[in-house]
């Protein structure tokens, strides 16, 4: 998302084509173009969103450009927790080691995402993002955690009505990737209505983005 009168705009502009969203969260980290931000119809029950993440890197201090968005949402009597991010960007025309910048911002956020489930072992937990890596790399991994771990995060592995997978089209290259995700807690899996959760595909997709939209439904009757 863009600055704050970007986002204001954005708001209003979806308010007028009667999609209403009514409790937002909007996160400015160090980043003075790119933000994260969230839309809810349902209201925010608590913010533990992080603008300020620093770490060290080279013997000076860096920060996670975009922040960590965290928020808790309230539908019914169910609570949903949403983690999103957007990592650092992948340049390819700048000095900076890019890719260890977002390997520690990756570190982090799955450092914050321990820190979550120690307190709280049952949170429906949902992260999600653009990670701006591939599944195969190691700053997914580490977000993900151990396969067999109860702690590990669970990768929806969505598709198009193709059966395509990718998310974002880079024409310098001509190169497509998946690396945007959405990524669930164990417990929460079972909530996934997979048949209404999809990548979006339309003749217009990148009239907008070079990212595609990734979708998930949940049937929280299915959720704890």
């Amino acid at each position: 998302m863009g600055p704050p009168a970007e986002f204001a705009d954005f708001e209003g502009r979806l308010k007028s084509a009667g999609l209403d969203y009514p409790f937002t969260e909007y996160v400015e980290g160090p980043d003075p173009q790119r933000h994260v931000a969230l839309l809810s119809k349902y209201p925010i029950a608590s913010r533990q969103s992080l603008k300020d993440v620093p770490f060290e890197m080279d013997g000076h201090e860096e920060k996670v450009r975009r922040g960590i968005l965290d928020v808790t949402v309230s539908v019914g009597e169910t609570k949903l927790r949403f983690i999103g991010v957007h990592l650092k960007s992948k340049l390819r025309d700048t000095w900076e080691n890019e890719a260890e910048l977002r390997r520690n911002e990756a570190h982090l956020l799955r450092s914050h995402v321990d820190e979550v489930l120690a307190g709280d072992a049952a949170a429906n937990l949902v992260v999600y993002g653009d990670f701006n890596d591939t599944k195969n790399e190691p700053s997914l991994r580490e977000i993900m955690g151990g396969r067999n771990s109860e702690r590990g995060l669970r990768d929806l592995w969505l598709k198009d009505a193709d059966g395509d997978r990718w998310t974002e089209y880079w024409d310098t290259a001509d190169v497509y990737s998946r690396i945007d995700f959405i990524l669930v807690t164990r417990d929460l899996l079972p909530a996934v209505d997979f048949p209404k959760s999809y990548v979006y595909r339309s003749p217009y997709w990148n009239a907008a983005s070079d990212h595609r939209a990734v979708v998930a439904a949940f049937r929280l009757e299915k959720a704890q």
